[in-house]
């Protein structure tokens, strides 16, 4: 959890490439934000180019989950998708090293007082929300509102864990590894607020297919069984940057009842909210992510 003391940063030379791609980070985020959009969409346009196989999954996935655009429509997405993305790579930076003071200004938050009514009753919440690229810097803007924690997968190499950290120590309430389930159900239990993103196609864990765009998409079914553990609410979290710069954060409740007693049905409940997220957003939604790379019936991957 983040109320552990942060370990002293390792500085050896084996570090030395990890610290220069975080002296990159922090710096980015010290360019004026205006100068951030314009140079993230330049980056997109360059990360298009220069990673050949990422850009085929996207294009693979808009060409499986919008089968009723056509080639020009779907190309048309695939560049937005990886501008959005550059610019995401920005957000990123800002969110653990910079300011979010200009990003502030023209939000719209919705829905703070499903939160506030959980809270009221006893209640943890669960805040739900897809891998979007705007999902660190929203999770910042949100963190002005309520005091959310997160889970997140340890890294490695030492360096980027201690960035990890210390950049969400800057605005989340706590952090837990992601096999920490006891510590995530205390905090629900104690009327604790945890944002989480279920929607990748998982490595381990209790998963289930249900459908997303209309395929079978092999997911967690984490949401139902932590909801089960602690009794906390479920909220879902849909976040948009807007054409005009600013941001939009919406929090509506889950369906009630949430959970039932059958966790593929809840599973697929989840699924479909972070879907009509990724419609309303679709050029932010990460479509890098091999989503679909499990099938069930031992099928051959679609890519």
């Amino acid at each position: 959890m983040s109320t552990t003391p942060l370990p002293r940063p390792p500085l050896g030379p084996r570090h030395w490439p990890a610290w220069a791609g975080i002296g990159l980070m922090a710096l980015a985020a010290r360019i004026p934000w205006p100068l951030q959009r314009v140079l993230g969409r330049g980056l997109g346009n360059v990360l298009r180019v220069a990673l050949p196989a990422r850009r085929r999954v996207a294009a693979r996935n808009l060409a499986l989950c919008f089968p009723e655009l056509d080639a020009p429509a779907r190309d048309a997405l695939l560049r937005g998708h990886f501008q959005a993305l550059g610019i995401g790579l920005f957000e990123f930076a800002r969110a653990w090293w910079g300011s979010i003071t200009p990003l502030r200004r023209g939000l719209v938050v919705e829905g703070v007082e499903h939160i506030e009514a959980a809270r009221a009753a006893g209640r943890g919440v669960i805040v739900v929300s897809g891998h979007f690229t705007t999902l660190e810097v929203c999770g910042r803007l949100m963190c002005d509102y309520v005091p959310l924690a997160g889970m997140y997968r340890p890294h490695s190499e030492a360096a980027m864990e201690w960035a990890v950290r210390r950049g969400r120590a800057r605005y989340a309430a706590a952090m837990f590894p992601k096999r920490d389930v006891r510590g995530v159900v205390r905090h629900l239990k104690r009327g604790g607020l945890l944002w989480y993103a279920p929607d990748q196609d998982p490595s381990g864990g209790d998963a289930v297919y249900v459908p997303f765009f209309g395929r079978p998409a092999h997911s967690l079914t984490s949401t139902h069984q932590l909801a089960r553990m602690s009794g906390a609410a479920v909220v879902f979290f849909r976040h948009v940057r807007r054409a005009d710069g600013g941001y939009t954060l919406s929090l509506t409740p889950a369906p009630d009842p949430y959970p039932t007693t059958d966790a593929t049905a809840d599973t697929a409940t989840v699924m479909a909210a972070i879907e009509a997220m990724a419609r309303a957003a679709p050029d932010q939604y990460l479509w890098i992510h091999r989503r679909f790379k499990r099938q069930p019936d031992g099928q051959a991957p679609p890519y």
